[in-house]
């Protein structure tokens, strides 16, 4: 089970204050609170419009405009499977279908135990290897239902494949 950090409202001062209070800082300081909490938390959106003078809804609409950015908690690792058009021809869809079942989740989810978060993406620019996998910013090229249950287990000994 992985441990989330628990939010607090020092842990999120210090992160705030660690920036210069300019709204054009807010994109990083929001990328820092999802390094440190594996996601946005509501209170960090709200202590952060507070320091910058700028309504929530700002902040959330960036929050969910970036890819990078996640207002629930994430897992410990990421899960990208390609669904473009070269990977859905050469078998995305089975890979989608193996990691539903391998990690008993949907795209947009994370396992019980916050080890795996799974998302599909419209293209990882590596057509050639097509389908392609991307876990933790490890790009995995050709793989099959075989090769992924290798790669998930291999993550989960706390290595990559």
């Amino acid at each position: 089970m992985v441990e989330l950090l628990e939010v607090s409202k020092e842990s999120i001062e210090r992160i705030i204050h660690s920036y210069e209070c300019s709204q054009r800082y807010a994109l990083a300081i929001m990328q820092d609170m999802q390094r440190t909490y594996q996601y946005v938390p509501r209170e960090g959106l709200e202590a952060l419009a507070e320091y910058l003078g700028c309504p929530v809804s700002a902040l959330y609409a960036m929050a969910t405009f970036y890819k990078a950015l996640s207002l629930v908690p994430k897992g410990e690792h990421t899960i990208k499977c390609c669904d473009g058009t070269a990977c859905h021809i050469r078998g995305a869809s089975t890979l989608i279908d193996g990691i539903e079942r391998e990690l008993g989740i949907r795209p947009g989810e994370t396992t019980k135990d916050g080890l795996f978060s799974f998302e599909t993406v419209n293209c990882l620019g590596s057509c050639a290897l097509a389908p392609v996998l991307v876990v933790d910013d490890v790009y995995y090229g050709k793989v099959t239902l075989e090769k992924l249950r290798e790669i998930i287990e291999d993550v989960r000994k706390g290595g990559a494949a």
